[in-house]
């Protein structure tokens, strides 16, 4: 039993060590500067066509079944070729250029597919490939050129040169990282005569440059030269002021006795004059301390008070007149002021009082207007029913008068009663004779008189029907409204009465 755990453990770990093997053999990793070409199988890669037959890995692992499949290894790293060129200018010039190109293949999988098939067993001869591209298109742009143009603008040179070679890289899967031109190499001196007139001229300049200098030189030689001699001279010239200076020196001192006699004298006379000059003066002194002193303290004085009482008479004219000046302001503005007040009170008052006479006025008015209408109205409406009776009294008198008069008659009885007795108003005392008869003989001539009256109106009715003036006759009746004016002239008359006073 130990045996056989023995033997299958030992077969278990045959067979992780087998697979381990196996697995190392098929697995293959891409390192970061490098790509996998696997062929032996049909891949669709992206970017390329399909059917190419291999599949390219970049940057990680992936399975390879051994003896079916090739794997083969493409450098990404950088490459560089040197460029020795001989070219002819544009100018017929011969010219050596000196460059160098740094190139690569491309990373994206159509550069390193196409480099894969032009490169993969040939990596190392993809710089001499290179160098002929660039030595082809670089003659070409050079025998485009001048000499001028190339010293003067190389960038212009190197991008014309990229751009030419930048199609037939890419077919090749490279791509071009830097392209440097060194050195233009001129076997015929072309170069180096194109450079003798600014080196003339450059020397040119530095000889009148030193020329210059010399000049400046020798001026200041020149003038260093001046001011030695002038500071010899002006030594010369001291020296001279000194001796004589010595000379005049001794000269005095040979005459310093005379002339110290006749300087004591000299001096005795100015200090007597200095005396008198200085007596006279103290004299002035005096003078002007004890009179012209006191006369000028006193006219100042008198002065000074006189000019203060004019200043200050002058103050209290300005003051007061400055006072009055503010009084009558003040008083002309209170003025104005209370004439301002008064005349807008005024104005108040009379807009008041026009309002209220134009209100008043107006109501007034209105009130006539009223009472006018109103009166007019009434009027109006008394004159039509005034017309209105009369018409009906005059249709009622035309069918029976008698009647009419009688209503009239009862209607105004008591006023012609009253009208009757007016007669007897003045009458003290009244005698009847015959007592009771001689009354009723009284109220028969009294009912006489009151039918003589209803003749009359029966009368004036009639000629007032006859004549048609109804309307005219009721205008001139009054306010007492009878029918006729004359009914209470009967009762007016005086009753006649025996043995008393008419």
């Amino acid at each position: 039993m130990p045996m056989v755990v023995g033997v299958v453990a030992g077969v278990a770990l045959v067979a992780v060590l087998a697979l381990i093997g196996l697995f190392k053999l098929m697995w293959r990793v891409a390192e970061p500067n490098e790509a996998l070409v696997i062929s032996g199988s049909k891949h669709r890669t992206e970017g390329l066509e399909e059917g190419m037959g291999f599949r390219i890995v970049t940057g990680r692992g992936t399975l390879v079944l051994p003896g079916v499949q090739a794997v083969r290894r493409l450098s990404l790293d950088l490459n560089e070729t040197e460029l020795h060129v001989d070219c002819v200018t544009h100018q017929g010039i011969p010219l050596k250029v000196r460059g160098v190109v740094i190139f690569k293949v491309g990373d994206d999988f159509v550069s390193i597919a196409n480099a894969a098939r032009r490169f993969l067993d040939q990596q190392k001869l993809m710089a001499e490939r290179v160098h002929n591209v660039f030595a082809g298109h670089l003659r070409s742009i050079v025998g485009g050129l001048t000499v001028e143009d190339m010293i003067r603008d190389r960038e212009k040179l190197t991008g014309q040169t990229r751009a030419a070679c930048g199609t037939e890289m890419e077919k090749l899967g490279l791509i071009v990282d830097s392209l440097q031109i060194h050195e233009i190499e001129d076997p015929t001196g072309y170069i180096q005569n194109l450079a003798m007139p600014h080196a003339a001229a450059v020397q040119r300049d530095a000889r009148i440059a030193q020329a210059e200098a010399n000049r400046l030189a020798t001026e200041a030689e020149q003038q260093s030269f001046a001011r030695m001699a002038e500071a010899t001279r002006d030594s010369e010239i001291l020296q001279a002021g000194y001796q004589a200076e010595r000379d005049k020196a001794a000269a005095k001192a040979k005459q310093a006795g005379p002339l110290a006699d006749a300087a004591a004298r000299q001096e005795v006379v100015v200090q007597e004059t200095r005396v008198a000059e200085l007596e006279a003066h103290r004299r002035e002194q005096q003078l002007q301390a004890d009179v012209r002193k006191p006369a000028d303290a006193s006219a100042y004085e008198k002065r000074t008070l006189a000019e203060a009482e004019r200043d200050a008479r002058i103050s209290a004219a300005q003051a007061k007149a400055k006072e009055t000046e503010l009084a009558a302001a003040a008083e002309a503005t209170r003025v104005k002021t209370a004439a301002g007040a008064e005349a807008e009170a005024t104005k108040t008052r009379g807009a008041a009082t026009a309002a209220a006479t134009r209100a008043t006025g107006e109501a007034e008015a209105a009130a006539a207007q009223a009472k006018g209408l109103a009166d007019a109205e009434a009027l109006r409406a008394k004159g039509l029913a005034e017309a209105e009776a009369i018409k009906a009294r005059a249709a009622a008198l035309a069918e029976n008068q008698d009647a009419v008069v009688a209503q009239q008659l009862a209607e105004n009885w008591p006023e012609i009663v009253q009208a009757g007795a007016s007669a007897f108003t003045n009458v003290d005392n009244m005698v009847l004779l015959n007592g009771a008869d001689g009354m009723s003989e009284l109220f028969a001539k009294a009912l006489t008189m009151g039918g003589t009256g209803l003749g009359l109106a029966r009368q004036l009715l009639s000629s007032m029907n006859q004549n048609g003036q109804a309307h005219n006759g009721a205008d001139t009746q009054g306010s007492s409204g009878t029918p006729g004016g004359t009914a209470t002239a009967p009762v007016a008359q005086k009753v006649p009465v025996e043995g008393g006073e008419g």
